[in-house]
């Protein structure tokens, strides 16, 4: 799947829009660290690998920005377990 993912930095929002359905990761930024709190993606369009398009683009924004992520929602924890290649982001 081809996601158009916008990331509002004002807003700390990763966010991309499917089938009208809009999907997001939400986080704070305190000191170098990327907090992910909430990941939504309504039913609708659920399995489709929308959140984990998500999560990578938190993390290439971390890795880009030098920041850590604090993974504080399941989904993204759970994302971070799976994912090897990012436990460097790990605060």
């Amino acid at each position: 799947m081809d996601l158009e993912i916008t990331h509002d930095r004002t807003g700390h929002r990763f966010e991309a829009t499917v089938d009208g359905a809009v999907c997001a990761i939400d986080y704070t930024l305190a000191g170098g660290v990327m907090n992910i709190h909430h990941t939504g993606v309504p039913s609708a369009v659920e399995g489709r690998g929308i959140a984990s398009a998500l999560m990578k683009a938190a993390t290439d924004a971390a890795r880009d920005e030098g920041w850590k992520i604090k993974p504080s929602c399941s989904y993204a924890a759970a994302w971070m377990k799976r994912h090897p290649e990012a436990a460097d982001l790990l605060a």
